[in-house]
């Protein structure tokens, strides 16, 4: 066994310890291509201080632009960082002017680690201030100053803040690009927090008028059942109605800073929520009938916030100051009176709003058989799921390797069988469909529990409860490579968008590719993606060399599989922008509109004529 000596203990500085340890303030890395990756927290803390100066009354308008090698720029018309400080705050640890509550009252960044984790894991990093006529700039390379302005010159320039910075791509992805739908929707909802900020993304300008209520116009993708309620008091801002659909959609934030998990203040309203309205109607209702097709938004300013992270996506806090009251009584007393008085002043919301419990109610009720019933298949396939060849880590276990977790959806039994024999029993599990599932666009959720091999594709999942339970991190549709195969998982999509939208929403959906041909002579084999990957094939193997076309997954023998869903797999990565809009999408293409349907796709029908493929 190795020693432990007094050698094997080091301290490193702030810029080791940020890049050798960048997921302690960034979260994963990745390549821009998830919404949680790290480059867009990055732009989160640069973006942060801006908005601290709006909040505390200066500046008015934000500018942020990104180019196309993805380097960022922020320039904000605030009071500017103090000249002479304009080094520590972008690289002393622990610095900032968010300790003094009286400075930055209900600030989102307290802790003086943001702005040095940016520098620390940028390739290029430059801050510049404005002040009373004058304007110093730094500049750094990893968190090492390489040009330093020594004495402020004279420049008649707003007063304010520029920050600039290219990632480090030795730490990130060499591939790493922002998106820009992703900063598109971060500035909409900085617009939504902060009505009346102007916030300009290369040169698309974000302003809002109503805050949380243009957000929840603008979210909602399903019918509200009444128009938007919309309450506002210090510290506190709501907005809030209910749709059809059974489940519950919340978008929270703190200090302007939206807390994705929620957090302490989410509690605190969920069970607000139910209490209010028991006591309005003098009706002890179940809470899962009040909150049923709830879509929310809250928004809360607290002094001294506590997150569960450096990337501030879980409120810990449990008072709204360090001698406050708690978060639970600020927010149960605020509905207690507000929601009270508007459903008083608004009985058509109040009566809309009973209706909705009322048809939630009889919904449980009607559901209670067909979920009993669910439930004992449900350990049955604990015991023995007959579509379900498993594996031994799972996420929701303390398996080492639970992040690679993985569950294959396949079509049939042929496809499922090569990918059983060439999987990795530890980490691999497979589902196997019996054919095209059931297009569930437009049903009830009880569809869930009636259809065998939806309820045992939930029991493999373990998502009958939630997500919270998931057993695979990766859930990865695997189907063949040709129209049926799009069919079935244009289906498999429709189900998890209808019922279990959390699993996309939380990054675990994803569709594997599969080659479309293998190209191979007698000394090397290559695997073929799509026509321009075989011409290339064929022109480096010889004219000569063995096509094979694939036409389903069955085909692909165990070794080759091996291949395709070893290190070398290629997974496309499930997303949707939320929003309106997926709701219209679905509607569409899995609707029962087959001659509209049919005209759209005639329309778009293209010919290949050198090939002769339509």
């Amino acid at each position: 066994m190795a020693e432990y000596t007094e050698a094997d203990i080091k301290s490193l500085d702030w810029r080791e310890h940020i890049r050798l340890r960048p997921g302690m303030y960034i979260g994963k890395l990745g390549d821009g291509s998830s919404p949680d990756d790290g480059i867009y927290i990055l732009l989160k803390e640069v973006i942060d201080n801006s908005i601290d100066e709006h909040i505390m009354g200066h500046g008015k308008e934000i500018r942020v632009s990104i180019d196309e090698s993805s380097r960022v720029e922020v320039r904000d018309f605030g009071r500017g960082i103090p000249l002479g400080k304009l080094y520590d705050c972008a690289a002393q640890i622990n610095t900032g002017a968010k300790y003094d509550s009286e400075a930055f009252k209900k600030s989102v960044g307290l802790n003086g680690v943001g702005i040095k984790a940016v520098n620390a894991l940028s390739e290029f990093f430059e801050i510049q201030a404005w002040r009373d006529g004058q304007t110093k700039t730094l500049e750094f390379s990893k968190g090492q100053v390489t040009v330093d302005m020594k004495n402020p010159l004279r420049e008649e320039a707003p007063s304010g803040t520029r920050l600039a910075f290219d990632v480090d791509r030795t730490i990130f992805s060499p591939k790493i690009k922002f998106k820009d739908a992703t900063v598109e929707r971060m500035c909409r909802y900085y617009s939504y927090l902060n009505p009346g900020l102007s916030i300009v993304f290369n040169g698309k300008k974000f302003k809002s008028k109503d805050g949380l209520l243009d957000l929840l116009r603008e979210e909602m993708e399903n019918e509200a059942l009444y128009d938007p309620v919309h309450l506002i008091g210090k510290d506190i801002e709501i907005a809030f109605t209910h749709s059809p659909e059974s489940g519950e959609e919340y978008y929270t934030f703190v200090n302007g800073q939206n807390t994705t998990q929620g957090g302490t203040h989410l509690i605190a309203f969920r069970e607000g929520f139910v209490n209010a309205i028991r006591l309005f109607y003098k009706k002890q209702y179940d809470p899962a009938d009040i909150r049923a097709g709830i879509e929310a938004a809250i928004c809360v300013r607290i002094e001294e916030p506590v997150f569960e992270s450096q990337t501030k996506t879980k409120l810990g806090s449990a008072n709204i100051s360090p001698t406050g009251e708690s978060i639970r009584t600020f927010v149960g007393n605020f509905l207690k009176q507000h929601l009270d008085n508007y459903l008083h002043k608004h009985p058509k919301v109040a009566e809309a709003i009973q209706k909705r419990i009322q048809a939630a109610e009889r919904e449980r009720k009607d559901m209670k058989g067909i979920q009993k019933m669910a439930r004992e298949r449900a350990r049955q396939a604990k015991v023995h799921n007959k579509k379900l060849r498993d594996c031994r880590a799972h996420l929701d276990s303390k398996h080492k390797q639970r992040e690679q977790s993985t569950l294959f959806i396949t079509e049939g039994d042929s496809a499922s069988g090569s990918i059983t024999k060439s999987r990795d029993v530890e980490t691999q599990a497979v589902f196997s469909l019996r054919g095209k599932p059931l297009n569930t666009f437009g049903l009830p959720k009880k569809v869930v529990y009636e259809n065998e091999e939806f309820a045992l594709l939930q029991a493999a999942l373990g998502i009958e409860d939630g997500i919270a339970d998931l057993r695979f991190n990766r859930v990865v549709i695997a189907t063949d490579a040709d129209v049926d195969g799009m069919h079935i998982r244009l289906l498999l999509l429709t189900f998890f968008l209808q019922f279990f939208p959390e699993v996309i929403r939380e990054g675990h959906l994803y569709i594997l590719q599969t080659p479309l041909f293998r190209v191979r002579n007698k000394k090397e084999t290559i695997y073929c993606y799509d026509e321009q990957a075989k011409d290339k094939a064929l022109a480096k193997l010889g004219k000569t060399s063995e096509i094979t076309r694939f036409k389903g997954l069955g085909e692909i023998s165990p070794d080759e599989f091996k291949f395709m869903i070893g290190a070398d797999m290629r997974l496309d990565h499930v997303e949707f922008e939320e929003g309106k809009g997926t709701k219209e999408l679905l509607a569409f293409y899995m609707g029962k509109n087959t001659p509209e349907r049919q005209e759209y796709i005639i329309g778009k029908l293209r010919v290949d004529v050198d090939r002769q493929v339509a």
